[in-house]
């Protein structure tokens, strides 16, 4: 790879030199959704194994009562709440996705500002700006590296998220062009996670670290700890490392212009996205055909299906969010999809083991990830072509602020039952109008 100089750069003047009002409303809104969505599947995660592991690890280590754990009465230094919330809203899989990309972008961004916002008093408005800038370095770093840069086996959550934590925390700070490259510099070298620990806690903690690096990548700089003039695209830089042909316009064309959230999906099923369309034949199909008895399921989608979820053999809740083959036998044997499809006990059904089996799956570079056909066969010989052209969630066939509301009173209600998730909904909403950010993480904390 050639080296550029000036990418860091300009994205680091473009970081610093953007205002709340140069945000299009429809952004904003976007990020409200976003933001709404991660404390329901932070709320949904906060009292998962693997969280609890994490906490009782760190806490040894951590004298500090800075910020909160989202959804519960603990309190630990800053750095640790990012790392503990960013792998609370990704543990279950159930976060956004940034489609071009597969990044899910608010996990790893929102625990480093919320973190923040606990540490210095920040406004509501500079909270939510930082946010969408965060988001929008990581989506483009992102885009950047892709389409190979996932198929290699880095979980680009984790590898990108990084730098967006660090360019949200480095805008709310307030630092100035040369301490945001130092921030992304120093991000860059703490970049890491990978494929390999899907369907395991460990993915998790990659997603963690991006969070936590990053708000650190920021505080390091404001103390004028330096990094390289182009950590990113320099000729040993991030680009380089990955060792994909970088998509420079990625990182150039339409900044300040063109937004990545708008390409942002929520999901209303707790798996990986690729699985989604899959899902709404597999519910609709058997909302309609109550008392069918099926023989064999044919799907063919996007290779990224394949590479993603193509995994029929699995033991645990965890792999069955990113199998093809159980999402699908467990909403066509019991008509869900929430997380109740997706533990331990649900895996090791004799009905949807069986049902597994009768699944076969194909890839068809044709069909966008968002898309799939399916083919439904029953024990009587009848014969049902499904298709869905976008999933429900997916920017084309995105899921409404109220449906988005009720993912969040639903996980809230699951969390602690009787939790009125009224207040945080209309906090989110009115995020600019408030002169204390940290009022979200506060309504989370339990009685």
């Amino acid at each position: 790879m050639v080296p550029r100089d000036g990418i860091t750069a300009n994205l680091a003047s473009f970081i610093a030199g953007t205002r709340y009002e140069d945000i299009p409303e429809p952004i904003r809104h976007e990020a409200k959704r976003a933001l709404l969505n991660f404390f329901a599947v932070a709320l949904a995660g906060c009292r998962t194994a693997p969280l609890e592991m994490a906490l009782a690890s760190l806490r040894e280590f951590s004298g500090g009562r800075q910020a909160t754990v989202i959804g519960r009465s603990e309190r630990i230094d800053a750095l640790t709440a990012a790392l503990l919330n960013a792998a609370g809203a990704n543990v279950f899989d159930y976060c956004d996705t940034h489609l071009p990309t597969v990044v899910h972008p608010t996990a790893p961004v929102a625990p480093a500002l919320l973190a923040l916002a606990e540490l210095r008093r920040v406004a509501g408005r500079d909270l939510l700006l930082a946010f969408v800038l965060g988001c929008e370095i990581e989506c483009r770093v992102g885009l950047a590296v892709s389409p190979g840069h996932y198929p290699r086996g880095w979980h680009i959550t984790s590898t990108c998220g990084v730098f967006g934590s660090a360019a949200g925390a480095a805008k709310l700070l307030g630092l100035d062009e040369r301490q945001i490259v130092w921030a992304l510099g120093n991000a860059s070298t703490q970049s890491a996670g990978l494929c390999e620990c899907l369907g395991w806690p460990a993915k998790s903690l990659s997603v963690g670290n991006a969070a936590r690096n990053g708000l650190w990548s920021a505080l390091l700089a404001e103390k004028g700890f330096e990094g390289p003039a182009e950590p990113i695209a320099g000729k040993q830089g991030f680009l380089a490392a990955m060792g994909e042909p970088p998509r420079w316009s990625a990182l150039a064309d339409g900044l300040g212009e063109t937004w990545e959230l708008r390409e942002n999906s929520i999901k209303p099923y707790p798996c990986g996205f690729v699985i989604h369309p899959l899902l709404d034949c597999a519910l609709d199909w058997r909302g309609e055909h109550r008392r069918e008895e099926i023989a064999r399921v044919a799907i063919r989608g996007n290779p990224l299906l394949l590479q993603r979820a193509d995994r029929r053999d699995i033991q645990t809740g965890r792999e069955a969010q990113v199998s093809l083959q159980h999402a699908v036998a467990a909403a066509l044997v019991q008509g869900k999809a929430g997380l109740d499809q997706f533990t331990d006990a649900c895996v090791n059904d004799p009905a949807i083991i069986e049902m597994r089996r009768c699944i076969e799956v194909a890839g068809d570079a044709a069909i966008p990830t968002i898309a799939a056909e399916m083919e439904i066969r029953t024990i009587a010989g009848k014969r049902y072509s499904l298709a869905t052209k976008a999933a429900r969630g997916s920017p084309s066939n995105p899921m409404k602020d109220g449906e988005i509301e009720a993912k969040l009173r639903g996980e809230a209600e699951r969390w602690r039952s009787g939790y009125d998730a009224q207040p945080l909904i209309e906090a989110v909403w009115s995020l600019e109008q408030s002169d204390d950010a940290s009022n979200l993480t506060a309504m989370t904390v339990p009685g």
